[in-house]
């Protein structure tokens, strides 16, 4: 029995190194090295892959914060009434630019009127009254005895605050009128009117007759990383930094202004950092509660290599890039990438200023593999492709 397990055993490894050498010589053997020369002609005898190519430049790039905002007026007023009464004038068009101090809206004046009237005709008696006891007091004289001077003295003195009490009832009068034109207190643009011609309005009541948004300048409340904040605040004691608003999906600058203020705490909720710019807005590109995007510029980078976002690849192993050789083989390159935008990115390590990059047609493009380049024609009528 031992003697046949023996022979099985026997046999099974002889098998097993039979196998083990015809998988050799078929993959290590002249079988292998054949292969690999057949494939080198196969490949040899392809033609070109077509691709795009882009060189790698020098240049300065700005290191901007993006993020995003909304616009706020400067400065926003709910023009409210101060007195009770009837609407009698709207001064305004909707969506108007006014001035500080030009008329809004008008209440009816003629009880105010009669107000300040009656005070100033108060006055007057008070002021008649006042003088025919100083005459009294006056012709005395000596001829009077203490107490008749005593009480003419106080009688005076009494007339005398009397007509400062008047005085004190024709300003309070007088403001009570002016308040019945309703001016505006900043230069802004004027909203919708939330009262009409002939509606009763009164101070006590929250609804305003119009709000007034000052425009220029005007503020973009916008939010950036927590983590942000010391480089933030470092450039900023140096120089007012640069903000760009722009259009929400990115394709339109709007306006050009600088940071104002870092609010005073981080929102512990997101773990951001409000922030507030300032842009002069002379062409009111920016309105009120619109919605943008920001463009924080922190720094400048001096004669940094840039490269088309295009040629930048992602793998298994991090990002790399084929570069174009001088006899136009794909040659592949790890490259380490610090910041992107705007179809750029800066290139720390892996490619050099001046070197060819393949920026379209990667999929087919292996390391070694013969490629032809494709450049659009610069000539629009004739529209053709130069090849390379």
């Amino acid at each position: 029995m031992k003697t046949y397990r023996s022979i099985g055993w026997t046999v099974l490894i002889a098998a097993i190194a039979a196998a083990g050498y015809f998988g050799w010589q078929r993959y290590y053997g002249p079988e292998a090295a054949a292969r690999a020369e057949n494939a080198a002609k196969a490949a040899a005898r392809r033609p070109p892959i077509p691709v795009s190519i882009a060189e790698v430049g020098k240049a300065d790039f700005p290191v901007y914060l993006t993020g995003l905002g909304t616009v706020q007026g400067f400065n926003t007023v709910q023009v409210r009434t101060r007195v009770d009464g009837q609407i009698d004038k709207i001064a305004f068009q909707e969506g108007q630019l006014v001035k500080g101090g030009d008329l809004l809206a008008e209440i009816d004046p003629r009880p105010y009127q009669a107000t300040l009237d009656q005070a100033k005709a108060k006055k007057v008696q008070d002021e008649a009254n006042a003088n025919l006891d100083l005459q009294r007091y006056t012709r005395l004289g000596e001829f009077a005895t203490r107490q008749q001077l005593d009480t003419q003295r106080s009688t005076v003195a009494q007339l005398t605050a009397q007509i400062a009490a008047d005085d004190a009832a024709i300003t309070n009068a007088q403001t009570q009128l002016d308040y019945t034109q309703i001016k505006s207190p900043i230069t802004g643009v004027v909203g919708l009117r939330q009262v009409d011609i002939g509606n009763i309005v009164n101070a006590a009541t929250q609804t305003g007759i119009v709000t007034v948004a000052q425009v220029e300048p005007i503020a973009v409340i916008f939010t950036a990383p927590e983590d942000q904040l010391p480089y933030i605040s470092e450039a900023q004691r140096v120089a007012a930094l640069k903000v760009i608003a722009i259009t929400t999906d990115g394709k339109k600058p709007l306006a050009e202004g600088q940071l104002a203020v870092i609010n005073n705490q981080v929102d512990t909720t997101s773990g951001t950092i409000r922030l507030k710019a300032v842009f002069d807005n002379k062409t009111h590109t920016l309105w009120p509660g619109q919605s943008v995007s920001t463009r924080l510029l922190l720094k400048t980078l001096k004669d940094a290599t840039v490269v088309s976002d295009d040629a930048i690849q992602h793998g298994t192993d991090g990002l790399y890039a084929y570069t174009v050789t001088p006899d136009n083989k794909a040659d592949l390159r790890k490259v380490k990438v610090s910041y992107s935008i705007d179809g750029r990115s800066v290139v720390d390590s892996g490619l050099q200023p001046g070197e060819r990059v393949i920026t379209g047609g990667q999929f087919k493009v292996q390391p070694g593999s013969a490629v032809t380049t494709a450049v659009a024609s610069s000539n629009p009528v004739q529209g053709k492709v130069k090849q390379e």
